[in-house]
C-alpha cells in the first residue's frame, strides 16, 4: 500500500508541477499578446499620422511651388514649347 501511496504523490507533485508550468507559461503569452496589440495599435496611429502627411504633401498648390521653387520649372507656354514633326508623315 505505501508504494501505491508513494506513486499518487509523485503523480500529485508532478501534476501540480505541470500546472504552475502552464499556468507561467499563459500569464507570459497573454502579457506578448497586449504588448503585439497595442504596438499594433502604434503602428495604426503612426500609419493615419503618415496619410493625413502624405496628403498634405501632395497639395496641387504644394506640389507646384515645389516645381517652380527647387526644380525651377514653369509652365508650358506657346512661345517655349517646340513641336516636333517627322518628315514623310501623312496627316
Amino acid at each position: 500500500m505505501t508504494r501505491l501511496n508513494l506513486v499518487l504523490l509523485l503523480a500529485v507533485l508532478a501534476s501540480a508541477l505541470y500546472l504552475v508550468r502552464v499556468q507561467y507559461e499563459s500569464r507570459r503569452l497573454y502579457v506578448e499578446v497586449e504588448r503585439a496589440e497595442a504596438e499594433m495599435r502604434r503602428l495604426l496611429v503612426e500609419n493615419e499620422r503618415l496619410q493625413v502627411e502624405r496628403r498634405a504633401q501632395a497639395t496641387p498648390a504644394r506640389v507646384e511651388r515645389v516645381a517652380r521653387e527647387q526644380l525651377q520649372m514653369r509652365a508650358a507656354t506657346p512661345a517655349i514649347t517646340q513641336y516636333v514633326t517627322l518628315k514623310g508623315a501623312s496627316k
